[in-house]
């Protein structure tokens, strides 16, 4: 059963289903923890993102350097920067995430406890998400945005640690995720108020060995196989395209561990709704809400393409790779979340960089 394809996508159920579980018991949304970062001052949430990043990272490199998985190939370090796509459909992102409340990890958590706007959005996503991989816009992509990209194969790759070694020359890449994940955890545990927050620290630490797991288990599959497997830990764009393809046609093809992912974070996000007594049908008030859901899920879906990830892909399982890409995309979000804030909350895109109130205390 282990050499069995269908190994793939029940462990991808399996990591899913824990993912959904822990995140919804602990709130764990990037969304709502910038929100509250940028307006309440509190830092927990997005320190508990932070520290999934960080120990995706550590566990990540130390299965590298055991020699227990070969991540080389992953679409984060050998594909060209895509430094228009990742600035570009970084912002897309950020800014429909501020539309819809929430990223697509996080949409699905929610449709766990019974939002049906979650499904609106999901389902958009989708959609977006294959017309910019693989219909119309993705024309415009190949055209206006894939020219822009860069070739770092001269200084090492796409991966800082080898950028580092080889700009040095000598082999840094086990000190740079040292190095790097000693300091995310420095940021991380210094704020007295989230050491004692047990379940932000545990959503965290679960999430990010999730990730981890993630990429042991296709790495692992990658060389069993005698089918192409595509080496991933965890994202909510792409494979959100593959799981609605999986359900309304006959590809011919089995799923594969991202969409067994999908399903098990929906899963497991349930189980925990339903323990919790915390399962309630909400929908869209009016058809302006629902107008701000679908435009938020299309900028969600294209540019998670454009990107190559999302909150998750680029904000975790990226960074466990210490891909250049993952600063450029997360920083490029972050703005569009809060020019997306800005237009909502406070009716303007850029009034926030002319503000002179005081940052959030730390």
């Amino acid at each position: 059963m282990i050499e069995n394809p269908l190994g793939l996508p029940l462990a991808g159920l399996i990591i899913g289903c824990v993912m959904g579980y822990v995140a919804r018991r602990n709130h764990f949304c990037t969304m709502s923890s910038l929100e509250r970062y940028w307006y309440a001052g509190d830092s927990n949430g997005l320190r508990s993102w932070v520290l999934a990043a960080a120990i995706a990272l550590i566990a990540t490199q130390a299965l590298i350097a055991a020699n227990l998985i070969d991540v080389s190939g992953s679409f984060y370090l050998t594909s060209p920067l895509p430094l228009a796509g990742s600035i570009v459909g970084g912002l897309m992102f950020g800014f429909g995430m501020a539309l819809v409340g929430t990223c697509g990890f996080g949409a699905l958590v929610r449709l766990g406890g019974g939002s049906l706007r979650a499904f609106i959005v999901l389902g958009a996503m989708a959609v977006s998400a294959l017309a910019a991989s693989r219909g119309v816009i993705g024309h415009f992509r190949q055209a206006a945005i894939d020219p822009f990209s860069i070739d770092l194969s001269s200084i090492g790759g796409q991966s800082i640690g080898a950028i580092i070694s080889t700009l040095i020359g000598l082999d840094l890449n086990g000190a740079s995720a040292i190095i790097l994940g000693l300091l995310l955890s420095w940021w991380v545990f210094k704020n007295p108020g989230f050491r004692r927050d047990h379940g932000k620290i545990v959503a965290g630490c679960v999430i990010g060995l999730c990730i981890a797991a993630g990429w042991l288990i296709t790495s692992y599959y990658s060389q069993i196989l005698f089918v192409p497997v595509q080496l991933q830990a965890g994202s909510f764009v792409a494979p959100l395209a593959d799981t609605m393809m999986q359900i309304v046609a006959v590809t011919n093809e089995l799923p594969d561990y991202g969409v067994g992912l999908v399903v098990g974070v929906l899963v497991g996000a349930a189980l925990a709704a339903w323990q919790a007594d915390d399962v309630r049908w909400e929908a869209c008030d009016d058809a302006r809400e629902l107008g701000r859901h679908l435009l938020g899920a299309f900028l969600m879906g294209t540019g998670g393409i454009f990107a190559l990830g999302c909150t998750i892909g680029q904000g975790v399982s990226a960074v466990s790779l210490m891909a250049i890409s993952a600063p450029i995309v997360m920083a490029s979000i972050a703005f569009g979340a809060r020019m997306g804030l800005g237009v909502i909350v406070e009716g303007s895109a850029f009034d926030f960089l002319f503000s002179r109130k005081q940052s959030p205390a730390e």
